[in-house]
């Protein structure tokens, strides 16, 4: 009994240490606009459409002129309030006094909202990160784990259809791939 009692524990422990699956970019994404992106032409960053605009503050925002996914504040129902972990990089937002980051946008490909236009608002994902990490790079993948709610968040920066309350934010690592 006692035996089975700590197989039984060791099991319940290494489960709770176990990682989330990784939830892919376009899980956000419901399938007519995942269509509709397929669709969609290349873009040419030298086009008047691309160049989007300043905003007073500084930021860039996407000027209009662009296919409507590339607006489309759709989301899937589902994801709301589902415990995830999602790759991409960050564009820190705010940071504490030690300089961590505790909000930034999470986005699927590197340089995004430096480089316009900015991804769909629905490809893009706001974390709250209370702890803070120490962001060297914005060119470093991370893993972020939490809870994904269904927010609308503007700035002046991007928009996002979601929000992440993170428990967790590490690098990826090369053995991660």
């Amino acid at each position: 009994m006692r035996r089975v009692l700590l197989v039984s524990l060791l099991l319940i422990s290494s489960l709770a240490h176990a990682e989330l699956p990784e939830t892919d970019w376009l899980e956000l994404m419901p399938k007519s606009d995942q269509k509709a992106l397929e669709l969609m032409p290349e873009i040419d960053h030298s086009s008047p459409e691309a160049m989007g605009t300043f905003t007073e503050k500084g930021g860039m925002k996407q000027s209009k002129g662009l296919p409507a996914v590339m607006y489309s504040t759709k989301t899937v129902p589902a994801m709301n309030g589902k415990q995830i972990r999602l790759g991409g990089y960050p564009v820190p937002l705010e940071s504490d006094a030690k300089g961590n980051s505790t909000l930034f946008f999470l986005v699927p490909y590197p340089g995004a909202c430096i480089h316009v236009p900015p991804p769909p608002p629905n490809q893009l994902v706001l974390v709250r990160y209370p702890r803070g990490v120490k962001l060297d790079d914005i060119y470093t993948p991370l893993w972020v784990s939490g809870t994904l709610k269904i927010e609308k968040v503007s700035n002046d920066l991007a928009d996002a259809a979601y929000a992440l309350d993170a428990g967790k934010v590490k690098a990826v690592e090369e053995g991660d791939l």
